[in-house]
């Protein structure tokens, strides 16, 4: 005779699915808004921020578009185009704002353990390349936020800003570089997991570890059932919720599919992996202090830029080359080969063919870099520094993306490549699709979702005078006010101790 598993049923205001970033900076937000609510967070894996978060498998820029080459492309009449940039870079200061409000409070602490100050370079050679990073620095030069950018064709002002690319390069090839020392590196696992350590203090929240979400279901009354079982014991749950948020990174795709909203329909995934190679070298690596990051080649995904990254990582100082774009069916590091199957259905069929075909470039990209050699790999990295040698280098694997497929006005499949919020109309679930540069941008990300599904709340005197405290430039546009730009970059890097930095 086999016992039925009972299900343990329960009440919440808010249901998280995913313990990364983009979850940790919602469920912060809500309870800093309004200390009552009560919040559930389940997460498949038995820590927080293991997958897109963790530092291994993020780029950990601090994206703020001071030297992504990808967010400045270049319009077909030869002028570059800014605003994403400028979008991005607004994004992340109003993140270090946040971020400083929760040192200031002592809701974190040790701001050291996840950002240092680390200057942000490009860096590009030949001819046209040089132009192209010379217009650029021309059209960012009208924005207030990168009026501290510094640009130079001089090898040796170049090898001062970054003496490892500059060592050992021959030839008579022209060179451009563009350097912003007001620039960082963020360690967005020790982040996440700080907030969700100090999450764990409060009343009303609860943090479920080995727990994955299975169903989804919307009730007439508005409200959610979440069901979900407890890998450890095999139990299940199920949780009645108002709101429903689901930041699972690459596995949010599957989720939203399960929730069945109208919103959802014609959505599908892209799946890109990555490697890098991580120096051992403990005398290359102290030599390299600053992110340089050059021009993606021809059909690689944005996360594919190469850059050669000074990082830290568990208190440790890293260098690291790449990363290198691969392709799995997985839609998870920790994922199953199936995911991409599972994802196709009737109503994204058609979107996801035709972006196929319209990304051939893409496809051969990917094509090439899984088939790529030990040598190849060290090719691409004596681009950035001629004197590389294979003994200095190992590979490590990074983490796994899933771009947006979505459908046009025509039906068909545009593949795209950043990040985007899926709410329902009205405003009781929402999905975080996409990639880079999500975890840098978490704080707007997650006060355009409270725009959307907390219209009510969000309009209060309460809840504005709370935004206001905590983002102060909140209403704002920095780059519209020079002197509060100014005042807010100088508070941020002293409260979070980018002292190198401060005195901008």
């Amino acid at each position: 005779m086999t016992t039925k598993t009972t299900t343990q049923k329960s009440e919440a205001d808010v249901v998280l699915i995913g313990a990364g970033i983009m979850s940790a900076t919602l469920g912060l937000l809500l309870k800093e808004l309004q200390p009552n609510l009560k919040i559930e967070i389940f997460e498949r894996l038995d820590v927080a921020a293991a997958e897109s978060s963790d530092a291994w498998n993020n780029a950990g820029t601090g994206h703020a578009a001071f030297c992504e080459l990808n967010y400045t492309p270049e319009k077909p009449d030869g002028s570059i185009d800014t605003t994403k940039a400028v979008k991005i870079v607004e994004a992340f200061e109003v993140s270090r704002q946040f971020w400083a409000y929760l040192v200031e409070k002592g809701l974190l602490k040790n701001p050291e353990s996840f950002i240092k100050h680390v200057p942000h370079m490009s860096f590009v050679w030949g001819e046209k390349n040089t132009k192209y990073l010379k217009k650029r620095y021309d059209a960012l030069q009208q924005f207030h936020l990168f009026k501290e950018m510094e640009y130079s064709e001089d090898p040796q002002t170049i090898k001062e800003w970054a003496p490892l690319i500059m060592e050992g390069r021959k030839g008579a090839k022209k060179v451009a570089a563009t350097t912003m020392k007001y620039g960082t590196d963020v360690n967005f696992g020790a982040l996440t997991r700080s907030i969700f350590k100090y999450l764990e203090t409060l009343d009303g929240v609860t943090l479920h570890f080995n727990h994955e979400v299975k169903k989804l279901r919307r009730y007439d009354d508005g409200t959610w059932r979440v069901r979900v079982k407890d890998l450890e014991t095999g139990g299940k749950k199920r949780v009645k919720t108002k709101f429903v948020f689901i930041g699972a990174g690459g596995g949010s795709l599957l989720l939203l599919e399960k929730a069945g909203i109208p919103e959802g329909e014609g959505y599908g995934g892209f799946p890109v992996s990555g490697q890098w190679l991580k120096c051992t070298n403990e005398e290359l690596i102290a030599k390299h202090q600053v992110k340089v990051y050059g021009k993606a080649a021809v059909g690689a995904p944005p996360m594919s830029v190469p850059h050669i990254d000074t990082r830290m990582i568990d208190g440790k100082k890293a260098l690291l080359f790449g990363p290198y774009a691969g392709f799995s069916t997985k839609f998870l590091k920790n994922g199953s080969y199936l995911d991409l199957a599972k994802s196709i259905q009737l109503d994204n069929i058609k979107p996801m063919l035709s972006a196929g075909i319209n990304n051939i470039p893409l496809t051969k990209y990917l094509i090439e870099q899984v088939f790529q050699s030990s040598e190849d790999r060290m090719k691409a990295l004596r681009e950035y520094l001629p004197d590389a040698k294979p003994e200095d280098w190992t590979l490590e694997n990074a983490g796994q993306r899933v771009q947006v497929i979505k459908k046009d006005k025509n039906g068909k499949g545009v593949l795209e490549f950043g990040t985007e919020v899926v709410n329902c109309a009205d405003g009781s679930l929402a999905v975080l699709l996409g990639a880079s540069p999500g975890a840098s941008t978490a704080v707007s990300i997650m006060l355009d979702l409270l725009s959307r599904c907390f219209k009510d709340e969000l309009a209060t005197p309460e809840w504005q005078a709370k935004l206001k405290e905590m983002i102060p430039s909140y209403g704002q546009s920095l780059n519209a006010n020079p002197q509060l730009a100014d005042e807010i970059r100088y508070r941020t890097g002293t409260v979070l101790k980018l002292r190198d930095v401060a005195t901008v």
